[in-house]
């Protein structure tokens, strides 16, 4: 059994911070743990571009738990993201997501993160 109290991975390795500001990501679970998959809960702050993001080895689920997003696909669709949305990147979905308010999001990646994974510069995470 795992249990995590999750305020004693601030200032840790499993808190990843974006060297440009984007977003903080807490890393709840990661490949270490043996689940499968990893959690994090992932803050994305207010800015006025969207941000791209683009998992080409990752698949991911996010749900959002506070604030108001908009999440736009490759096909210019944008989606209104707040609290009690769930949206998932079943395809490897190229995304561009802007917080219009600090964003709350509890997401799962597969396979799941190592733990310290930043995005490159074609939006992704490095492969397993």
């Amino acid at each position: 059994m795992i249990v995590i109290d999750t305020k004693k991975l601030d200032d840790t390795e499993r808190q990843v911070k974006c060297p440009t500001g984007g977003f903080e990501s807490l890393r709840m679970l990661v490949k270490s743990d043996n689940m499968g998959f990893s959690m994090t809960r992932t803050t994305v702050h207010p800015t006025a571009d969207f941000q791209r993001w683009h998992y080409q080895d990752h698949l991911e689920a996010c749900y959002c738990i506070s604030g108001r997003g908009l999440l736009k696909g490759a096909d210019s669709i944008v989606h209104q993201i707040g609290p009690g949305t769930l949206y998932a990147l079943d395809q490897h979905d190229e995304h561009w997501f802007r917080a219009i308010e600090r964003v709350e999001l509890i997401c799962v990646f597969n396979p799941p993160l190592v733990g310290h994974e930043l995005h490159g510069p074609d939006g992704s995470y490095t492969a397993p």
